[in-house]
């Protein structure tokens, strides 16, 4: 395995030890008020090797939630939650960016705090169902925002960028990917807007760029985030003018001075070597269903210059090590990715576990197999919303 992994470079003003990051991805084991639980500052923890831990999905207001159980960045409760999680992080010796997520669109009335209808840049409802505490439901139409209502969700996004590093994060990352609502406001069917909101690129990326800019200046450029999935399908959002619509998002966003620009890869190598010429700064790539080498080749290649990893971290709290010395890696459980107690969460065994006692840990899962890291990657989890809450992983 290549050594590129291994050697150090910077995210912002964070030094992190190498070079594979945990990508975010939704668990669901917040309280139902969406208070991070010291559970969730366990898992955290045990995976606190990795080169920089990028948190689930996090709303950064009621509007913002659409699954159940998932954490808040908005009450003082929040934030007292996630205190306990970044401190675990930091005594562990990590480094940990909270993801903020609005979904927009894709939500219901039952899943949210206020039982209102869903917000989205148009009324525009998506294909698909949604897991509730009553069951599955379709996903209803939801409202369109008011520009008002625009401007003040970019308030809501650097407040709860605020609350994050109040709580004790490294920084934030703003998630503008897989069909939720930054990316709403970019695709071409989820925006109809007729305003300066939708209608053409410049007008369709004006919100992604805005809450950047809030959020940088909230709490410093190099403190900021953002994730894009060019092209991705997901939630029902499509865009007519990908290979237009991301360079002149990317070149909105670059002289802000961001920390990263994390891009979950579609495949469109071309596009990816267009945005890589364009960032100025860190680039994160999550490549999902490739090895690592594979992955590692986009670091030596110059393509990326963090690789983001889902469900091998998920599976192995120790997956630094694990990679370092080739060792076997465990089969993830995705019966028990989205919500419950420890089983499949916190349970994983380590190396030095998995020899000391009972031969208990499943045979490995192929690298092919276990690299599914994100809503994009994971085919097989985008078509059930499992109880508990969680899209695929992301």
């Amino acid at each position: 395995m290549t050594t590129t992994l291994w050697e150090p470079t910077t995210v912002g003003a964070l030094e992190l030890p190498h070079r594979v990051a945990m990508a975010p991805m939704t668990r669901s084991r917040a309280t139902p008020e969406g208070v991070p639980t010291p559970l969730m500052g366990e898992y955290y923890a045990q995976r606190a090797s990795t080169a920089l831990i990028i948190t689930e999905g996090t709303q950064p207001s009621e509007d913002g939630q659409g699954y159940i159980l998932t954490p808040g960045a908005h009450t003082p409760e929040h934030v007292a939650g996630w205190r306990q999680v970044t401190d675990a992080v930091h005594a562990a010796g990590g480094r940990i960016f909270i993801q903020l997520m609005h979904v927009g669109r894709i939500s219901h009335p039952d899943n949210t705090p206020h039982h209102r209808q869903p917000v989205a840049p148009s009324a525009v409802a998506p294909a698909g169902d949604m897991f509730t505490a009553a069951g599955m439901q379709p996903m209803p139409v939801p409202r369109a925002m008011s520009t008002e209502e625009v401007t003040a969700t970019v308030a809501d996004f650097a407040a709860a960028a605020r609350s994050a590093v109040e709580a004790g994060a490294d920084g934030v990352e703003i998630h503008g990917a897989n069909g939720y609502l930054l990316h709403q406001f970019l695709s071409t069917n989820a925006n109809t807007r007729t305003d300066g909101y939708g209608g053409s690129v410049e007008n369709r990326i004006r919100f992604a760029v805005e809450v950047a800019t809030a959020v940088a200046e909230a709490v410093g450029p190099e403190r900021t985030g953002i994730r894009i999935s060019p092209g991705n399908p997901f939630n029902d959002v499509s865009e007519a003018d990908t290979a237009e619509l991301y360079p002149a998002l990317v070149a909105q966003l670059a002289p802000l001075g961001l920390a990263y620009l994390h891009v979950a890869h579609g495949g469109d190598d071309d596009l990816l070597r267009t945005l890589r010429a364009a960032w100025p700064s860190t680039l994160l790539v999550n490549r999902g269903g490739a090895e690592i080498d594979a992955r590692a080749d986009d670091l030596a290649s110059g393509l990326a210059d963090v690789i983001t990893v889902g469900t091998l971290a998920l599976a192995n709290p120790d997956l630094v090590q694990r990679l370092r010395t080739g060792a076997a890696l465990n089969t993830p459980d995705q019966a028990t990715f989205y919500g419950g107690d420890s089983g499949g969460y916190t349970d994983y065994p380590t190396l030095e576990e998995a020899t000391a006692g009972p031969a208990d840990v499943e045979a490995p899962a192929t690298p092919a197999d276990s690299a599914q890291s994100t809503d994009q990657d994971d085919q097989a989890q985008r078509e059930q919303t499992r109880p508990g809450g969680g899209p695929a992983l992301d």
